[in-house]
């Protein structure tokens, strides 16, 4: 698939609260975005991008992969929630003007529950991982 650049038609999630600048790669069990973190972000601190905005850009990935599965199938979107995150390990924090790497896999999906793995990458080392079950909803978002 070529990178999709125009992430806000994946997500639901806007500005000032979007954590993915694009979306490299996705297929039914895998998706890769990209990131670049910014001064002006609302998860930089003291130069760096904190714990919450790692773990929403593991979510975001997962909601642009989402995303970009119902718009090749020509579905509708439907808004996902973070129901719980399980065994979080956040190694180090990425500085500005790092590029962040998130990959999210699917483990399992059962009715409208979707359990997944993330990582974090940023310059080829693992910075941050966990689970989520993402709980979607029947309301259409897009």
């Amino acid at each position: 698939m070529p990178v999709q650049e125009n992430i806000l038609s994946l997500i639901p999630q806007r500005p000032p609260f979007v954590m993915i600048d694009r979306l490299l790669f996705s297929n039914e069990n895998l998706t890769r975005c990209g990131f670049l973190v910014t001064p002006s972000n609302i998860f930089t601190q003291n130069g760096e991008f904190n714990e919450a905005g790692l773990m929403e850009n593991i979510a975001q990935t997962a909601a642009a992969g989402a995303g970009y599965i119902a718009m090749v199938e020509n579905k509708f979107v439907f808004v996902g929630y973070i129901g719980a995150v399980k065994n979080l390990e956040i190694f180090s924090l990425p500085k500005i003007n790092d590029e962040l790497i998130t990959e999210i896999k699917i483990v399992k999906q059962i009715f409208d529950v979707t359990l997944i793995t993330g990582k974090v990458l940023c310059n080829e080392k693992i910075i941050a991982q966990c689970e989520m079950k993402i709980f979607i909803a029947r309301e259409r978002l897009i």
